[in-house]
């Protein structure tokens, strides 16, 4: 009978340990988070793709809580804007950070 009274505190303590452990941090996303910047990461990336202004397949594009960050090289300063524009473009995104270079 003991053990019986022990369930409901057992059940509540590892229900408590699953929520907590998927729940964001500052430095750190959560499950939800994750999968909503692989999302955006993937909307990104797509339209850079898209966009036939944009000759190269060297921007890297990471986000983490909807902020982007794009990286890599391109042939010029007029790529750097217009990829950052098309990021900007996408919906759901926070801002862009960008880490592009000319080569």
């Amino acid at each position: 009978m003991r053990r019986l009274n022990r369930l409901p505190a057992l059940f509540l303590t590892i229900l408590l340990a699953v929520l907590v452990g998927c729940t964001a941090t500052p430095k750190q996303e959560g499950t939800g988070e994750y999968i909503d910047d692989t999302v955006l990461t993937t909307k990104v990336k797509a339209a850079v793709l898209n966009e036939p202004s944009l000759k190269s397949a060297e921007i890297n594009v990471e986000t983490f809580k909807g902020v982007v960050q794009l990286s890599g090289f391109v042939s010029s300063q007029t790529d750097i804007n217009k990829a950052v524009e098309v990021a900007r473009g996408v919906s759901g995104v926070k801002s862009v950070t960008n880490d592009m270079r000319v080569k």
